[in-house]
């Protein structure tokens, strides 16, 4: 099945009056999407990055493009919740009309994030799952508003069929999980990327969520990867790698086009296709469980930021629950009362 066709410079709708939220905005298919948007006269874009260079160049292109877009750039690392959660200190806008999680890693060798998680997982997973959580409440206040069309696109991958045999290996998380190789762990953080869409469009389904698969793109996650893998995408994709531009195109898709259109929590391809799944990431209980260690996680998370900063604690959950996930929670040293 094709995809629809699509143009973003004819087909994305006047944009006037919304906030729009990019992650990894400062360069490949985010800077893409951010140039793309900006065109259409949104009200303001944030957008991510780590290279505070990068984004000052991004911020200089949409001036040129539609001077009248407000911009502000949120430096972030997703490899560290305490930066994730800083960042989103900074947004400061009363709703919320697009978030776009574009922003991700593959890591070739075996390592933890700052917080002590796979770091596939934990970057292209827990972090982004943090900021969607920290700006739900603006999202659904938005999603109140008259006409209001709320959107998140997630950016998975095809290469979620990589992932270990059973899905997601809930028990190894807080591990290197150094006995696979690195494209079955980033598999399994692709799959999660489904998985978390499905069940937030369960959840919230006043807010229009999906995942996709953008197109393999010569970006510089794949430039930063060895000559081995390289060739690897290159012989796989028939030499055909999409520009950055191209690889934007299912995002901006997914995120302007007519919501009649689009399955609320389905994962989609290139453009506009619905995409085919496996066993796992059409599994409504693993999308659960997934949903439920994530809470976890960053319930914890929270607890810790109570100990040090006098934040307070999202969720409601019981004293007794927050001990025992905090006891658990790495690097914390923070006494209990």
């Amino acid at each position: 099945m094709k995809g629809v066709p699509f143009n973003p410079d004819k087909d994305i709708p006047d944009l006037s009056g919304k906030v729009i939220f990019v992650t990894g905005g400062t360069s490949g298919i985010g800077k893409g999407s951010v140039l793309s948007f900006a065109k259409h006269k949104p009200a303001h874009i944030y957008f991510t990055g780590r290279n505070s260079k990068s984004a000052t160049e991004v911020i200089n292109e949409v001036t040129a493009l539609a001077p009248d877009v407000q911009t502000t750039f949120l430096e972030c690392d997703f490899a560290s919740l305490a930066s994730a959660s800083k960042a989103i200190k900074r947004f400061t806008s009363e709703r919320l009309d697009i978030l776009v999680c574009n922003a991700g890693i593959i890591s070739e060798k075996p390592a933890l994030t700052k917080d002590g998680y796979e770091i596939d997982f934990g970057t292209n997973h827990l972090g982004h799952a943090l900021i969607i959580k920290l700006l739900l409440p603006t999202l659904l206040r938005t999603a109140e508003y008259h006409d209001a069309d709320v959107r998140i696109v997630i950016l998975s991958s095809q290469g979620f069929r990589l992932h270990p045999k059973s899905g997601i290996v809930f028990k190894e998380l807080q591990t290197t999980q150094e006995d696979y190789i690195h494209w079955v762990r980033y598999g399994q953080s692709k799959l999660a990327n489904i998985l978390y869409a499905a069940e937030l469009a369960r959840r919230y389904p006043q807010i229009t969520t999906v995942s996709l698969h953008p197109g393999v793109a010569g970006t510089n996650m794949v430039a930063n990867m060895s000559t081995a893998n390289r060739w690897l995408i290159y012989v796989t994709s028939l030499g055909r790698l999409l520009t950055p531009e191209q690889g934007a195109y299912n995002s901006l898709w997914a995120a302007t086009s007519d919501k009649g259109k689009i399955v609320n929590g389905e994962y989609y391809e290139p453009v506009g296709k619905r995409g085919t799944h496996d066993k796992q990431s059409n599994d409504a209980k693993l999308a659960e469980e997934l949903w439920e260690y994530t809470e976890t996680q960053l319930s914890a998370y929270w607890y810790v930021l109570q100990c040090f900063e006098g934040i307070v604690v999202i969720d409601s959950t019981s004293k007794e629950h927050r001990l025992r996930t905090y006891m658990s929670y790495p690097h914390t040293s923070c006494s209990i009362n």
